[in-house]
């Protein structure tokens, strides 16, 4: 068997990355062969999403957890409409999330969590910057939707 040294490089890359935690994509994870995921939500810088001021990552992979989905929302003085195909779960971590639904609406500030069942067609809303952890069942809910 012929080992390249390119492919010596990039096992001690991974190996090197694994045991120092960070990620690719930029935050600490720590993946115990167990299969027991450890993230430091700090280190998590998120994403543009579909509309100015609402960022996200994803911190879970399909192959991490098939089951259930995680990430990191910041919403930034702003709402936005959405129609959930899954079951979510959010723990606020700073500020103040609202979800509004049928003019409703349902609060909660750092260490609050609130449920929002499968189906429900509601408003994702901040009167200030909060930042938020998601957990969603089925972790596949976009492949659902083709």
């Amino acid at each position: 068997m012929n080992v390249s040294e390119e492919l010596i490089r990039e096992i001690v890359s991974k190996v090197l990355e694994a045991a120092s935690g960070k990620q690719d994509d930029g935050f600490v994870k720590e993946v115990d062969p167990s299969g027991i995921i450890g993230i430091k939500t700090s280190t998590v810088k998120c994403e543009p999403f579909e509309q100015d001021g609402v960022k996200l990552k994803d911190v879970v992979t399909l192959e991490e957890a098939p089951r259930m989905g995680c990430g990191i929302m910041e919403l930034d003085h702003t709402s936005f409409e959405w129609t959930l195909t899954y079951d979510e779960y959010d723990m606020v971590i700073d500020g103040t999330l609202e979800i509004e639904i049928d003019g409703r609406v349902i609060s909660g500030g750092p260490g609050d969590i609130i449920y929002i069942p499968k189906g429900s067609h509601i408003h994702f809303q901040t009167p200030d910057k909060t930042r938020y952890a998601y957990f969603v069942y089925p972790a596949n809910w976009q492949e659902l939707l083709d």
